[in-house]
């Protein structure tokens, strides 16, 4: 039978909800484009409760347990004495969630000689060391498509937010104030604005088509162009090259995996290239941008506003500059996993698992690595190598 440890969020400071703000989940049979929502054989969860904590479990437990076998969960995950490290020794699969990573360096996973299955609930496998997983034959897999429109509308708020000053304004309510002039003197209108964004996968292409209402001039920059068809319904202009597009726009959205070629792409270089007074939104992987020079292209003016809620690591320590640099509208990292998307994810993860304990192929979209080497969605959108680097900082969150 197989160890399975499942590193997830703690619980809300008050305690495990007991009710919840609505009844229930609109219905949705599938994504944009065509591809299915999971399709596990059972859940044991009710759509819309909270599963992507602790004591979620994500809906897991009944289904592993009856097959015999051992389930861990934990929040625990960070530093040689956590309870993930401890237990990681006889582990055969590895569930995480990009929100709260297990970061899975070589090192641990040299530390892990059973370990077979790497599974993300959600999107992105940037926190497993992706050239280690491919030289052991370790498949690394994730729901893909399950919280992509989930981000695109976080995307979407945060450029409004961020354009329209709405933070300071909300905050001048709370502080009893009525000051609109200070509110307004960073306001803008996005209508007739330049936005580009760094990639037109799922998530960007939707952040797209959710821009075009808003009569905004669309830019992307991918190395897979979209079909001339999509091009023209959007009126979007594609450019060969990242320079080529920041320097046109008012709005850049990250969206774009976080692989060796985008690690801390938007560096101090890179930023000096926007116009002065754009807006950066990075819901992507923070890893992809230069903490400091990001801080400093604020306070300096190059960038008028910086919002997302991709931080490196995860989570973030007190003391990163992202919590207090100025006019940034930054969270924590809870795009794509709100109670919509979780019922998503933790129906995906129920159905790699059910596969892999049956024998069964996992869905091509949902592989990473398999078998030594990217596959799937891995070989349309990753490099091999290795992005977890630094990942240890990440313990300075629960030792401070």
């Amino acid at each position: 039978m197989a160890k399975i440890i499942c590193v997830l969020y703690d619980d809300p400071v008050d305690g495990y909800p007991k009710s919840y703000a609505r009844d229930g989940l609109p219905k949705i049979d599938h994504y944009p484009g065509g591809q299915t929502l999971p399709s596990p054989e059972a859940t044991d969860f009710q759509p819309g409760t909270l599963l992507g904590s602790v004591s979620g479990e994500l809906g897991l437990r009944k289904y592993l347990e009856s097959l015999g076998h051992t389930f861990v969960v934990t929040s625990d995950k960070d530093g040689p004495d956590s309870v993930f490290e401890k237990e990681l020794h006889d582990a055969e699969i590895v569930i995480s969630q990009p929100f709260w990573p297990a970061y899975l360096t070589a090192e641990r996973i040299a530390k892990a000689p059973k370990l077979k299955l790497a599974l993300t609930a959600g999107i992105g496998s940037d926190h497993v060391d992706l050239q280690a997983a491919i030289d052991r034959g370790i498949t690394v897999a994730e729901v893909t498509y399950c919280n992509s429109i989930s981000v695109s509308e976080h995307v979407v708020m945060m450029i409004l937010g961020l354009v329209r000053n709405y933070i300071p304004s909300y905050q001048w309510v709370v502080k009893g104030g009525w000051n609109i002039a200070d509110c307004v003197a960073r306001s803008y209108d996005v209508e007739g604005m330049h936005v580009g964004t760094v990639a037109a996968g799922r998530i960007g292409l939707a952040v797209l088509r959710r821009l075009k209402p808003f009569d905004m001039h669309l830019h992307y920059h991918d190395r897979h162009r979209l079909p001339d068809a999509v091009e023209t319904e959007l009126n979007v202009t594609w450019h060969d090259t990242v320079e080529d597009m920041i320097k046109v726009c008012d709005v850049v959205t990250i969206n774009c995996p976080l692989h060796p070629e985008t690690e801390n792409l938007f560096n101090e270089k890179m930023l000096s290239k926007m116009k002065r007074g754009a807006y950066l939104v990075n819901t992507a992987r923070g890893k992809i941008c230069d903490r400091d020079a990001v801080a400093r292209a604020l306070e300096s003016g190059q960038l008028a506003g910086y919002a997302g809620d991709v931080w490196f690591p995860q989570p973030a320590p007190k003391d990163h500059p992202w919590r207090t640099m100025p006019h940034h509208g930054m969270t924590p990292h809870i795009s794509g996993t709100s109670l919509s998307a979780q019922a998503r994810y933790a129906a995906g993860t129920r159905e790699i698992l059910e596969c892999w304990f049956e024998g069964r192929p996992i869905r091509e979209e949902y592989l990473i690595v398999d078998r030594g080497k990217l596959a799937g969605s891995g070989a349309h959108s990753y490099s091999a190598g290795d992005a977890t680097g630094g990942s240890e900082e990440a313990a300075r969150f629960k030792n401070k």
